[in-house]
This record gives structure tokens, C-alpha cells and sequence, in this order.
């Protein structure tokens, strides 16, 4: 299916108001994560309990009692995360929620989106996360690389400034996360994002922010994880997403599977896109948002980029009820 005719299809749900999910990455979690929903509700545990067989570990002892050290590893960050989206997907449809118009995921989020999608199964998608957060930490050895996000600067200074402190061959640094308007994410060499930290003060920025992490994610530095993803894709079934996807890599809606699988490599060593993504989903008619992960993050980022859409995160028996009446308001208008 063309790009035109993915925007007819998402297009024509907008006389309906067009609902996109949007899925979490990376540093949403927190210990406690569903411990308010999780009791009453089966699905959470069982989805848990899927994935703690698949990696031989207690991901839900992992993600309600840590420690917090180990479920910032990205290792098993990114199994829990995947984990903690699709158990609250599942239960938004046991409770008769409606199915996404189109789904987007910020970085690790997009295998979420795809589990959700139809494209990718759940069991696949935990092994592939897992084997991905190895292959991003083993990219570049602890200290090498560092990220920080950099607030109330344009897009187009940010790349400028970044583009002066790279030196070609020794030290490069980037903008990796163009998350909404005023707020990017830089990354690289440890030393050139220092560089490029002060250069960016120095030019306006309201804050620098460090980023808890040691990988420089979504450069061309991770480069040897992208081999080891597609090398690892290459014994995954995928399937045709059931309905648009927007990638990371270029903001555009695809449903192929085999597209689908050279935009995951491709995300590992490009930037995440994420207001472009949004921008997409509001011009292919979506009129609300469910965040379906631990966490606000992309709800606080959505409103940043256009505050007149509703967007629930569903993390709690409250937020899942008041999601449940939106969408019957919307069906029924």
C-alpha cells in the first residue's frame, strides 16, 4: 500500500476522530510500575509471567522491587518496558477498547506499537528487545558515550552547534531525539557532547540536562547493534502491520513487514522523529491519544506539540475508566 493510500485509509477514520496509540521507550520505568492496577486485573500478571518464561527471570519482581539499578540496565529495561505495554494493551481490549487508527512508539516503544499492530508476536518481541539493549550497551564501552537533552533551542541550532563540535573520525555528537518543539536529546562521544553541551548554553539554551546513561543511542555509533538486529530480524516471522505505523526514522505511516524490518535496523543508528511522528498521526485525523505504558512522558510531550488533543495514559483503573468514556463520547458524536 503507498503512502497516499495509507493517508486516504487513516484519512477516512477521521470523520470518526481517528484514535493513536502511542507507546513509551526507555526511562519510563520506576519501580512500582502497574502495582495499582495489576491486582485486580489477570491479564498483567499473565503477560509478566509470558515474558519471565521466555527471558528465565522474574520480570515482574524486576520491575516492582528492583533494585533500581538493574532495571536501569538496558538489557532488561527494554524487556520490561515492551512487557508493561503490552500487558496494559491487553487489557484495554479485554475491557472493550477500541482498536488504534495508528500506532507510534518512541524508540524501543515502536516494537510495542508493532505487537499492537499485529506485526510483530509478543514472544518474538521480548527476545528481540532483550537481544537488542545486549547489543546497544556491548556497542560502545561504559564511558565512551553520553547523551543530554537540551531545552529551548531550535532544531536547526542544535544540529549547527552539534555539527561544529563533531570532528570527523575522533569525536562526533548529534541530535538524536527530536522529541517536541524546544526539546531535543544529543548524543555521542562522551567528550564531543560535553563540547556541544557548553557550546549550546552558550547560545541560548534554557537547561542541559545528563542523561542517565552511558550509550549513545540512535548514532551511527551503534552501528555493531544494528548488524546484530538484523542479523536477528532475519529469523523473525513479521507480519503486514493491521494498521499504519509511523516510524521513527522518517515519520512516515508503513504496514509492510519487510519495510517494517529495515526501519527497526535503520532506528538503531538514526534519530527518532517523534514530533514528525505526531504530526503525522494528527494529519492522518487523529483527534486523541492513549499512552499505553508506565509513565506520562509522551503524553506531556504531546502537549507540547499540539495541546488541544486529549491524551490518556492508562496506568491506572481511574485513567482506564475515563479513556473507556471518551471513546464511547467519540463513537456516539
Amino acid at each position: 500500500m503507498s503512502q497516499i493510500e495509507l493517508k486516504e485509509q487513516a484519512a477516512s477514520t477521521g470523520e470518526r476522530g481517528a484514535v493513536g496509540f502511542v507507546f513509551p521507550g526507555q526511562g519510563s520505568q520506576y519501580l512500582g510500575m502497574l502495582s495499582t492496577i495489576a491486582g485486580d486485573e489477570s491479564v498483567i500478571r499473565d503477560t509478566f509471567s509470558e515474558a519471565s518464561d521466555i527471558l528465565s527471570f522474574d520480570l515482574w519482581s524486576l520491575s516492582q522491587d528492583g533494585p533500581a539499578e538493574s532495571q536501569a540496565l538496558t538489557a532488561n529495561t527494554q524487556p520490561l518496558i515492551l512487557t508493561a505495554s503490552v500487558a496494559l494493551y491487553r487489557l484495554w481490549l479485554q475491557r472493550g477498547g477500541r482498536r488504534p487508527d495508528v500506532v507510534a512508539g518512541h524508540s524501543l516503544g515502536e516494537f510495542s506499537a508493532l505487537v499492537a499492530a499485529g506485526s510483530l508476536a509478543f514472544s518474538d518481541g521480548v527476545k528481540l528487545v532483550r537481544l537488542r539493549g545486549e547489543a546497544m550497551q556491548a556497542a560502545v564501552p561504559i564511558g565512551d558515550g553520553a547523551m543530554a537533552a537540551v531545552l529551548g533551542l531550535d532544531d536547526e541550532v542544535i544540529k549547527s552547534v552539534c555539527a561544529e563540535a563533531s570532528i570527523e573520525g575522533a569525536a562526533q555528537v548529534m541530535g538524536v531525539n527530536f522529541n517536541s518543539p524546544g526539546q531535543v536529546v544529543i548524543a555521542g562521544h562522551a567528550d564531543a557532547v560535553a563540547q556541544a553541551s557548553l557550546a549550546l548554553k552558550a547560545a541560548g539554551s534554557k537547561r542541559i540536562l545528563p542523561l542517565p546513561v552511558s550509550a549513545p543511542f540512535h548514532t551511527p555509533l551503534m552501528q555493531p547493534a544494528a548488524v546484530v538486529l538484523n542479523n536477528a530480524l532475519a529469523d523473525i516471522a513479521l507480519a503486514d502491520a493491521q494498521v499504519p505505523v509511523i516510524s521513527n526514522v522518517d515519520a512516515h505511516p508503513h504496514q509492510g513487514s519487510a519495510t517494517i524490518a529495515e526501519l527497526l535496523v535503520q532506528q538503531v543508528v538514526a534519530p527518532v522523529q517523534w514530533t514528525g511522528c505526531v504530526q503525522t498521526m494528527l494529519e492522518l485525523g487523529c483527534t486523541s491519544f492513549i499512552e499505553c505504558g508506565p509513565g506520562k512522558v509522551l503524553a506531556g510531550l504531546l502537549r507540547r506539540i499540539d495541546r488541544s488533543k486529549p491524551c490518556f495514559c492508562i496506568e491506572s483503573p481511574e485513567a482506564i475508566r475515563d479513556a473507556l468514556n471518551h471513546s464511547a463520547e467519540v463513537r456516539e458524536a
